[in-house]
């Protein structure tokens, strides 16, 4: 069997092309959705993230505004940042690019968003809601992967998921949103980590296999079935002296021998990567229809 590519790239210029429609149909009403971006400190990859994610408001039309700290910033900068976000009419969307230089402020920074502009979906407000399926700005990574596996044609009704990784950011709201009754949803569900003993045994029986730990070759071909489908969320950096950087990026699944079992995969880079960022646009576009009780 030879795996069929999950393309997060194609998928994610689908939507952001209805995006694009969308907000030109919000702008003939007088409506510019905006992001804020906080970025503290000189991180290379929080720096290219946010560049990024600029780069994509701005093909889609949708107003940003940066503000940069210096590592060193304090707490109560910080949130003042934050506090002017949420004062900010022009502002439907905050992002602070985490993680923070001191990662024991992220919480309360978090907190301190309104919950109708956390577009990461990380506010605790969000959180709840979430948990009880209730309309909430879903985390950006576990929502892109239900649009993958959505927009592929792949069933989650009646499927049995083996999600690993257990994070708040990915691994339990994964787990919860594929659990609920929903046309995303609707999946028996199965969490593994650290602590799960004989791992393999239950990503042998899913359908459908989730790897959201940070580590390569986590998931190996012996643990999965013929035919399931593998969504890799890990980014990881391997060393590889071949590369000009001096390393290559790779996922949690060993992708060459899982391929020739999988039915379906979502490569590294090219799957779940750029889902992240268009899900946080979609957010800031519902954010801001919300905001101006837009149809």
């Amino acid at each position: 069997m030879v795996a069929k590519i999950l393309d997060g790239k194609a998928i994610s210029a689908e939507i952001r092309a209805e995006l694009k429609t969308r907000v030109s149909e919000l702008r003939e009403q007088g409506i510019v959705p905006g992001l804020g971006v906080l970025l503290v400190g000189e991180d290379p990859a929080s720096r290219s993230y946010v560049t990024a994610k600029e780069r994509a408001c701005e093909e889609a039309g949708i107003y940003s505004e940066e503000v940069k700290l210096p590592a060193d910033a304090t707490h109560d900068e910080i949130l003042g940042v934050v506090r002017k976000f949420n004062a900010d009419e022009k502002i439907n969307g905050i992002l602070v690019q985490l993680p923070l230089p001191d990662s024991s402020m992220e919480q309360s920074v978090i907190e301190e968003i309104v919950p109708e502009k956390d577009v990461d979906g990380f506010h605790p407000v969000n959180v709840g809601r979430m948990m009880l399926g209730l309309p909430a700005f879903l985390p950006c990574t576990p929502h892109g992967v239900l649009q993958i596996l959505k927009r592929s044609g792949i069933e989650t009704r009646g499927a049995h998921v083996v999600v690993i990784g257990r994070s708040n950011i990915v691994g339990r709201p994964l787990v919860n949103l594929l659990s609920q009754k929903s046309d995303l949803g609707n999946a028996t569900v199965t969490m593994c980590h650290t602590g799960t003993k004989n791992m393999a045994e239950l990503t042998r029986q899913a359908d459908i296999v989730v790897a959201a730990v940070g580590r390569p070759d986590t998931v190996t071909a012996d643990m999965v079935k013929e035919g399931a489908v593998v969504i890799d969320v890990g980014v990881n950096r391997v060393e590889d002296a071949s590369k000009k950087r001096g390393y290559r990026l790779c996922g949690d699944v060993d992708f060459d021998a899982v391929a020739e079992k999988a039915s379906a995969i979502t490569p590294v880079p090219g799957g779940v990567g750029p889902m992240t960022i268009t899900m946080l646009l979609a957010n800031t576009v519902e954010s801001a229809v919300r905001a101006h009780g837009a149809e």
